[in-house]
């Protein structure tokens, strides 16, 4: 039995028994090298860190010390008054700020993960105050969580561009923004078709002008962070990796100098939490990258290359098999090992059918991050439900327009390659 075979059976049992993804991986792989006795075990120690050994990899951990900076510095709470004072008072207003607050979030902590656990915890809190029904106000944070990976800065993409040569950390930022803002606009459809049913309804209190300009003035040096980074990576002033950093700086002095709400004590907690979270993300790319290179030494990617190209399928056809393979297969699986196994087997193939890298990138990464909220494995369903006490059973039916909200995304995002390509290309970007 070759050792591809065994390493795709030994990660399906690994899965189906609820070992955790990073360490699945890693045992699926040692379970190959041991079994076939191909190649010795040093291999995986070996490939581990030659998959975490990347200076584009470093923006990772500071992107991830941003955010946790600008939440540590009450940005949450100045996100919120800012999405509120424009649609709080509306039928269905707090839905509305749960969505416009979680997409403002998404582009600074580029996870959907910190966007449920943070502004969507307390947009569930509020929600639910305010009359609406707690599974629903979970539903909807959820829903809106996954546009984290898909507005800049994302990790996913950061990942993404690492594995795929054709496409760059840029280029994919840039792309993410008609897609991020498409999803949330999808989100608010489906927020005002239910708040009419159900007749959920806004505060009722329309905020002054002189209101209005004293929050954005506030709000106004957090929602600067995503511009700060695209427009200095596309000025040339400081590459992705260096933006990061650049990003911590910044994090740091609005903290502390201009809301002036975080204290230094606090801060090695989020050191703390910070190296956590990158910790359990470079174990995931890590184990990804061993796995993957069992994949390719036994020429895995080359075989289902050949295969598909064998079948002459059209672009479009193509992309077709490819979103209801990778909707499937998002389900059991998270979006960062998803992008390093996939990604290099599939990414080729799309290229030679004629598909655009960076359209193909988009789809790619919206299908895989689908998967955190569909059942029965998909992790932020766990977080959400966890910060919400919402048992899991009555989160899934509430999520169900959602999901068909997103399916509808997906489309327009697969057949309407110039929603993701327009705007990299007006700004330079091949």
């Amino acid at each position: 039995m070759s050792a591809s075979l065994i390493l795709l059976i030994a990660a399906c049992v690994y899965l189906a028994i609820g070992v955790p993804v990073a360490f699945a991986l890693g045992l699926s792989t040692i379970t190959a090298l041991l079994v076939s006795g191909s190649f010795p075990l040093i291999v995986l120690l070996k490939e581990t860190f030659t998959g975490i050994d990347s200076f584009p990899l470093m923006a990772v951990p500071f992107f991830i010390l941003a955010a946790e900076l600008m939440s540590g510095g009450s940005l949450t709470e100045v996100l919120l008054k800012f999405a509120g004072q424009f649609v709080g008072h509306r039928r269905g207003g707090l839905g509305y700020t749960n969505v416009v607050s979680l997409t403002f979030f998404s582009g600074i902590s580029g996870s959907a993960l910190a966007d449920a656990a943070g502004p969507g915890a307390m947009m569930i809190r509020m929600m639910d105050k305010a009359g609406y029904s707690r599974s629903y106000a979970a539903a909807l944070t959820a829903a809106t969580a996954i546009v984290g990976p898909i507005i800049p800065p994302s990790i996913i993409m950061i990942i993404y561009a690492l594995a795929d040569d054709r496409v760059s950390v840029g280029a994919l930022f840039v792309a993410g923004l008609v897609p991020g803002v498409l999803i949330a606009v999808a989100m608010c459809v489906v927020n005002w078709k239910v708040s009419r049913e159900r007749n959920y309804k806004g505060d009722g209190e329309h905020p002054t002008r002189d209101e209005i300009i004293r929050t954005t003035w506030m709000a106004m040096p957090a929602i600067l962070l995503p511009v700060l980074i695209l427009g200095g990576m596309r000025a040339g002033w400081f590459t992705p990796t260096e933006s990061s950093v650049v990003a911590v700086f910044y994090a740091l002095l609005c903290g502390k100098y201009v809301y002036r709400t975080l204290e230094w004590k606090a801060v090695p907690n989020i050191l703390s939490r910070s190296a956590l979270l990158t910790a359990s993300v470079l174990m995931i790319i890590g184990m990804s990258a061993s796995f993957a290179w069992v994949l390719t030494i036994e020429g895995v990617p080359q075989i289902v290359a050949n295969w598909i190209v064998d079948l002459n399928l059209n672009a479009w056809t193509f992309l077709i098999v490819v979103n209801v393979f990778l909707l499937l297969f998002g389900i059991f699986i998270e979006p960062l090992p998803g992008v390093m196994v996939l990604v290099p087997i599939l990414a080729p193939v799309a290229a030679k059918v004629g598909v655009d890298p960076i359209h193909f990138a988009m789809v790619v990464i919206y299908n895989l991050t689908l998967g955190m909220i569909t059942p029965p494995v998909g992790g932020l369903l766990f977080v959400t439900s966890n910060v919400s006490r919402v048992p899991l059973s009555d989160l899934t039916r509430e999520l169900k327009p959602f999901l068909w909200a997103h399916g509808l995304v997906l489309v327009l995002l697969t057949f309407v390659p110039w929603l993701s390509t327009w705007l990299p290309r007006a700004m330079g970007y091949k």
